[in-house]
């Protein structure tokens, strides 16, 4: 049956996002001999998805998730990483962080249930 999820980012500039999940995230990878150099494939940590209707077109988003957003925000922006504004959403506080290619990813504290732990 289903053993793992692998979640794909396209992004304009790969190697540099590597790097920020490599270094800056600090996620260990395993290089993959069998394409390009450096590419990396990452240990990602405890995942949960949820579904949310929607009247528009079908969307996937990534977020990643904290237990206390102002203190990883702090850490992130030391390291000099672009983040934007908190906003309280009633099931947890948001922001994102920005990519060396210039995307944006969330990054949240929920207030939700949690299901990564199960």
């Amino acid at each position: 049956m289903i053993t793992a999820l692998h979640l794909l980012m396209y992004s304009p500039d790969a190697e540099a996002d590597r790097a920020f999940l490599r270094d800056v995230l600090g996620w260990a990878a395993v290089a993959d001999e069998h394409s390009a150099p450096d590419w990396l494939i990452f240990k990602a940590p405890p995942a949960e998805i949820g579904v949310h209707p929607t009247d528009g077109p079908p969307v996937t988003e990534l977020h990643l998730m904290c237990d206390d957003l102002a203190a990883t925000l702090a850490e992130l922006n030391g390291k000099g990483v672009e983040t934007g504004p908190i906003s309280d959403e009633g099931w947890g506080v948001r922001s994102t962080i920005v990519l060396p290619s210039g995307t944006s990813i969330g990054l949240y504290q929920p207030r939700h249930p949690t299901a990564y732990q199960l």
